[in-house]
């Protein structure tokens, strides 16, 4: 999301070089703030249950549009304690564990990504921001190029499951384009 103005005085931000890069910074004298516009870190996982595995669509995607569980990181936090915390959340399941896979840049929502694999157990009970669930059988999952899809294709990979990713639709990509990235 473009920001315009300093968070700080309320001053117009103008493009200029920070330490070898272009940043937004504070035009007023004395005040110095420069818009940093780091990526946001982000929990993601890939919910094991009873054999499936739990794909998810968030209310505000389009309708064919399913992925993993993800979450913000809050502060004070810690990755692997978040991710409980949004699988208790978003589908009301207990996760038994959480398993690092790995971290991905999503540069599309200026996200980095950190994936899990979390066996869970439990009844799922929707939490207010999805609107739908489905089950995919572990060996019917396959990966998807964007956002959350590497860490599917790490997972099945280490289990010895490689398989080819799916191709983003370009509906799903321009849904992206039309979003507002996170501050």
């Amino acid at each position: 999301m473009p920001v315009h103005f300093c968070l700080r005085c309320g001053q117009p931000l103008q493009p200029a070089d920070v330490n070898g890069r272009l940043r937004q910074r504070c035009v007023a004298a004395g005040c110095g703030y420069v818009h940093w516009d780091n990526p946001v870190p982000i929990v993601a996982a890939i919910v094991e249950l009873d054999g499936t595995i739990i794909l998810a669509r968030n209310k505000s995607w389009p309708e064919k549009m399913y992925g993993l569980i993800t979450g913000f990181l809050e502060k004070g936090e810690t990755p692997d304690a978040a991710i409980r915390r949004e699988v208790q959340e978003e589908l009301g399941l207990d996760a038994v564990a959480a398993h690092f896979i790995g971290n991905y840049a999503f540069f599309e929502m200026n996200q980095l990504i950190l994936a899990y694999h979390v066996p869970a157990r439990g009844k799922i009970t929707l939490g207010e921001e999805l609107a739908d669930i489905k089950r995919v059988p572990v060996e019917r999952l396959k990966p998807w190029t964007l956002g959350t899809g590497p860490a599917v294709r790490d997972w099945l990979a280490r289990r010895g499951q490689p398989s080819e990713p799916m191709e983003s639709h370009a509906a799903i990509r321009d849904w992206l384009a039309n979003q507002t990235l996170n501050p």
